[in-house]
């Protein structure tokens, strides 16, 4: 209550002209939390809720609850430790590029109170895989999986982008614990092109190829860390239905629905739709399900599937559970809501679970 009634209040009319203002108030400060033992502990007391109930093991990792953190929350890894110190199972972060780029001009973030929504432009705005890397080999680990999105650089030639993937997973691969190739943010111009059947599908074996080969070199081989994809809710059933073939053809492990859409539907006739950019939150909420859901039943339990789109309640975790998703990922109800919504649906999740387990053996 103390975040939506004093602290987001103040946040948000001081960062009104530029929301990103108040992003980087908070990644400084999770950054600098993230370097002393003694403020990780502190945060870690007031927000995680741990239960046996909530761990999961899945494409060969162990989570300790379902609920993440989705990728561009925390792009350079700078705050990693106390973001796992909230509360979430596995984070997300990046995305990151081979080659260090300011994004797109600001401001580039545009708040929708009303509707609970965003959209963005940020155009992948980030360190490069060379800084990130010398950042992380001198950083502790988190003790849950941290993955590591990846994405083509502006500057980088639509025929040499896988190239431009390899050099960041090489970069980044012994400081993740899996990785998601991002192929499907708006914000970047031709990206959403490699979702197309044929080039995802050259784009997916040279990465796939590249985990087993890294990890042949360092001797993990029987570890090969697992790839999964991001796609855009903005797919027809034709393109969802070539994501995945390809996704089981190229041995990929996951599938991350969704990204954030081109569509403006869910907004109110005050918005100004004009604006360019992804938009997230409770908006789109509706969509991202239907497509977890279609995922989920085609799949047939072949591949897990990640679902992620206006999480804002319990509630919404259990329907996207419902729908066929193993794990979850929260990003806009973590601005508008505060580090409480973790806690409350893990919370909520494990007792229901417990509920569930207590009504089946009575059954018995």
């Amino acid at each position: 209550m103390v975040f939506k009634t004093i602290i987001r209040p103040i946040m948000f009319n001081l960062s009104a002209r530029d929301p990103e203002i108040a992003h980087h108030w908070v990644i400084n400060w999770l950054a600098f939390a993230s370097h002393h033992q003694i403020l990780l502990k502190i945060i870690e007391a007031a927000n995680a809720y741990k239960s046996p109930q909530l761990e999961r093991d899945i494409f060969g990792l162990h989570f300790p609850n379902p609920v993440g953190l989705a990728g561009g929350f925390d792009k350079d890894g700078r705050a990693l430790p106390a973001l796992a110190a909230l509360g979430f199972g596995f984070l997300e972060a990046g995305t990151v590029t081979r080659y260090k780029q300011p994004g797109n001009d600001r401001p580039r973030i545009i708040r929708f109170s009303e509707e609970q929504g965003l959209i963005n432009r940020m155009g992948f705005p980030n360190d490069g895989a060379d800084e990130i890397q010398a950042r992380l080999s001198q950083s502790s680990e988190p003790a849950i999986p941290v993955g590591w999105s990846l994405g083509k650089s502006k500057v980088t030639p639509q025929e040499e982008a896988i190239e431009d993937y390899l050099y960041s997973l090489r970069k980044l691969y012994m400081f993740a614990d899996f990785f998601t190739i991002n192929v499907s943010s708006p914000n970047t111009p031709g990206l959403r092109k490699l979702q197309d059947k044929e080039p995802l599908g050259r784009l997916l074996q040279a990465i796939v190829q590249e985990t087993e080969a890294t990890a042949e070199q360092v001797g993990t081989a029987g570890a090969v860390k697992p790839v999964l994809v991001k796609i855009s809710p903005d797919l027809t059933e034709g393109q969802l239905d070539d994501v995945i073939e390809v996704c089981l053809d190229c041995k990929v492990r996951g599938i991350v629905a969704t990204n954030t859409t081109l569509s403006r539907e869910g907004l109110g006739s005050h918005v100004n739709t004009a604006e360019t950019g992804g938009l997230s939150g409770r908006p789109i909420n509706t969509h991202s399900l239907k497509i977890v859901q279609y995922l989920s039943k085609k799949l047939d339990g072949k591949i897990p599937v990640v679902g992620v789109g206006g999480i804002f309640s319990p509630d919404d975790a259990r329907r996207m559970f419902d729908a066929g998703a193993s794990l979850i990922q929260i990003y806009t109800s973590f601005i508008y809501e505060g580090p409480g919504v973790v806690k409350r649906m893990n919370k909520t999740l494990a007792m229901e679970e417990t509920a569930t387990r207590v009504g089946n053996a009575a059954t018995l």
